[in-house]
């Protein structure tokens, strides 16, 4: 057989170990040392190097070289030698004699100077060169073709460095983006974000900050839409366990075999529909926190198996025979009467007990009406963003509305409502008669003697012409002849006042 079919075969030997090599499991540099120990092994082509470039200034740095005590902190500038020619012309260039090549730096003090020496670039899309492969070999016998082969190599390299590069910079975004979620998250539920002068949300912000600090669990006590789960997240992000996880369940939504396999996880198999392992909320949010919404709606016989979980941090998934620990805050919240629960059997006291290790009451809207201007500035300004930065305003004369009722929603209600007078408003500006659009001024009647309003001060300089007619109105019970009074009118002028400024006149 010639010596240039040997040659022939033994080069596409070398390409499919190579292509082996790079399609394995193994990281870049063992790659890539690899790749070069058979080219010295297999190919005499000696002293392998491969350089990749630096993104940021174009210059290129070794990434590996066949050899022992060879300095790889040696960097190449585009230009620079005859590695940097390679890097400018984007090309393969061959030398017969290293000796005779006036660009050649010998910057690794390796070659031989009377042997040849060949480089090329490895090239991605658009002929972007991305790095540049390098061997010297052992004679000057057939070194077209060797060169073609080194450039197919090069070509392989080229191809899986260019697609390791493209994984790091996803890799770089996701992590980035995930820093950028994750501060959002902690500015957004940092202590004084959550809305509320009033004394019983100072109460609420004290226990807060004290329960932060330790990794205890806490029952939220509260009705519905006074704000817990805000609550439930203020508390972790501003705990030890912040750059842990944080999961949430809410208990109400499913049946014990769902919601079983949703906080333990299953195995393969465990019960139909169970087509792959599954790992559940506690398994999840091991060195972070779960928050268990409604954990007065679970059943007597899960509460025994959440009882386990909580005194030991121990479970097993469902179908599995493995027990597992892990370590994880709870935070529970309830609108139920956990006390009337446990009196009348419906709730272990055991449990009760073990939950309510922390107990923080949310207080109703209407026992902090005072806050209810600041909580709608805060919630128009979420408004706002979600109908594309829209500029809206509320008067005081809706915000006077808005303190009369009594909210059976709380927040939530607040919020729907503001929303709905957002969409009503063909201006942005929520005053009294927007608030009416929304029905609830009709609601008011039934409950406006439940609290009590404080007068407003008919001389405020903040108040226009048409605001003070109404609180006029609003202090009289809508009696004219006595807002007239009020305001040192005559019963004329003030008709005259409520028919120019287009006010809504309440029959009470």
């Amino acid at each position: 057989m010639s010596e240039r079919l040997l040659l022939v075969e033994s080069e596409l030997d070398t390409l499919f170990l190579v292509s082996q090599l790079l399609n394995s499991t193994h990281d870049m540099h063992s790659k890539l040392g690899g790749i070069l120990e058979i080219l010295h092994k297999r190919n005499g082509l000696h002293f392998g190097m491969i350089t990749l470039r630096d993104v940021d200034d174009d210059s290129m740095g070794i990434c590996e070289v066949y050899g022992e005590n060879i300095d790889k902190s040696v960097r190449y500038q585009p230009g620079e030698g005859l590695v940097g020619a390679i890097l400018d012309e984007g090309s393969t260039i061959v030398v017969d004699r290293i000796a005779d090549e006036p660009r050649f730096l010998s910057r690794l003090g390796v070659y031989n100077p009377n042997l040849p020496f060949i480089g090329s670039p490895l090239a991605v899309q658009q002929g972007e060169v991305v790095g540049i492969l390098a061997a010297q070999p052992e004679n000057a016998r057939f070194l077209g073709e060797k060169a073609r082969f080194l450039e197919m190599v090069a070509n392989l390299i080229a191809q899986s460095v260019n697609m390791l590069r493209a994984l790091e910079r996803k890799q770089n975004e996701l992590t980035n983006e995930r820093d950028y979620l994750k501060q959002t998250l902690v500015r957004n539920y940092r202590f004084e974000n959550i809305i509320g002068h009033s004394e019983p949300m100072l109460k609420v912000f004290d226990i807060i900050r004290q329960v932060a600090k330790w990794n205890t669990t806490v029952l939220i006590r509260g009705e519905s839409g006074t704000g817990k789960e805000v609550v439930a997240n203020s508390i972790h992000f501003n705990s030890a366990c912040a750059n842990g996880p944080f999961l949430k369940l809410n208990c109400a939504a499913l049946p014990d075999t769902l919601l079983e396999s949703e906080l333990f996880g299953h195995e393969k198999g465990s019960f139909s529909g169970a087509i792959g392992l599954r790992k559940g909320r506690f398994e999840l949010a091991d060195n972070g926190t779960l928050f268990l919404d409604e954990i007065g709606e679970i059943s007597a016989s899960f509460q025994a198996k959440l009882l386990r979980v909580l005194q030991e941090g121990e479970f097993e998934r469902v179908g599995g025979v493995k027990t597992l620990k892990v370590h994880v805050r709870v935070i529970a919240a309830t609108n139920r009467n956990l006390e009337e629960e446990v009196a009348e059997g419906r709730f272990r006291e055991d449990l009760y007990y073990r939950l309510n290790v922390m107990p923080l009451y949310m207080p109703p809207l209407r026992e902090r009406i005072e806050d209810i201007p600041e909580l709608a500035e805060f919630l128009l300004n979420r408004i706002s963003s979600q109908q594309g930065g829209r500029r809206l305003e509320i008067k005081e004369s809706a915000l006077r509305i808005l303190m009369k009722h009594y909210w059976p929603g709380n927040v939530r209600e607040l919020e729907n409502r503001l929303e709905r007078a957002a969409i009503m408003s063909s201006d942005g500006i929520i005053d009294r008669d927007v608030i009416a659009s929304t029905g609830l001024e009709s609601e008011i009647g039934m409950t406006m003697n439940t609290y009590p309003i404080k007068p407003v001060d008919l001389d405020d300089d903040n108040l226009d012409e048409r605001e003070r007619v109404i609180a006029a109105l609003e202090q009289t019970g809508w009696v004219q002849a006595k807002a007239a009074r009020l305001l040192e009118m005559t019963p004329r002028q003030i008709a005259y006042r409520i028919q120019t400024l287009k006010i809504h006149v309440k029959q009470i």
